[in-house]
């Protein structure tokens, strides 16, 4: 037996999904991502170095939250880590801006919609429908010894497609802590 994760698509304003439908590729243990709309980025920005004792230049670079055009019901005691392609940085030069995003089973509703946190080296832009990131399904610190077993017993897993996950929105990205992103 497979373990079900259901997901989301979000659509567009003609009701067309923004995204093409996640898929497992049997190459890779990972599952493809791709961007729900074009996104263009500046160069990051390097501050004036002044006076001869200053060894180092301040940089800054806007974290931007790509929308990844899905929101996902995780099976209780699961998570995901989401983490960049690996050619993603060396072909648009976009990094993830925390390393990896661990998604947990909570972030289920029908408006927590995956985002992708990045930030760039330098002025590039991507288009909508870019495979920018990946992510796998683990178990997570609180599964139980029955959510082991079912696991432990699957046959891998299999993607749903809904229309609706019928959850409660979590209300944005970092909803477990103290600061709320919203996009």
């Amino acid at each position: 037996m497979k373990i079900k994760i259901k997901f989301k698509r979000f659509k567009d304003t003609n009701g067309c999904p923004k995204v093409s439908i996640p898929k497992i590729i049997k190459k890779g243990d990972w599952i493809d991502l791709s961007t729900a709309e074009a996104y263009s980025f500046n160069a990051p920005q390097a501050g004036t170095l002044k006076g001869k004792e200053i060894k180092h230049r301040d940089v800054t670079s806007e974290v931007h939250y790509i929308p990844l055009g899905i929101a996902m019901q995780i099976p209780d005691g699961f998570e995901a880590i989401m983490a960049p392609r690996s050619s993603v940085a060396k072909n648009t030069g976009i990094l993830c801006a925390n390393s990896i995003g661990v998604i947990d089973s909570s972030y289920s509703g029908d408006n927590d919609q995956w985002h992708f946190p990045a930030i760039t080296i330098r002025k590039t832009s991507i288009s909508a429908n870019t495979r920018i990131c990946q992510f796998r399904i683990q178990l997570s610190q609180k599964a139980t010894v029955w959510q082991k077993l079912k696991w432990l017993l699957s046959s891998g897993i299999e993607l749903v497609e809904v229309d609706s996950l019928e959850n409660q929105d979590r209300n944005g990205l970092g909803s477990t802590g103290e600061t709320v992103f919203n996009s």
